[in-house]
């Protein structure tokens, strides 16, 4: 995490994952998620990006959108976007 100009504290990720999600359970993604991202909040809710969502498992992360057809691969898939 770092600290802004005001002294709060700011998360280096933005995480984000879908409840309504069918290809993935936000019961064990929470913990791979925070395992991969120490520290980071991830933010659960619809993300209203219900096409893929349909079809694969998602992530949102700093911007971008990260699809899989598993939630295994798609933590992989988003190891490289990251911020340390």
């Amino acid at each position: 995490m770092e600290t802004t100009d005001n002294g709060q504290i700011a998360q280096l990720n933005d995480i984000r994952i879908c409840d309504k999600c069918k290809h993935m359970r936000v019961k064990s993604m929470l913990p791979k998620l925070q395992k991969l991202a120490p520290g980071t909040e991830v933010k659960v809710a619809c993300k209203s990006y219900c096409g893929p969502c349909s079809r694969y498992a998602f992530i949102f992360i700093n911007g971008r959108y990260v699809t899989a057809p598993t939630e295994d691969e798609a933590i992989e898939k988003i190891r490289k976007y990251v911020k340390s």
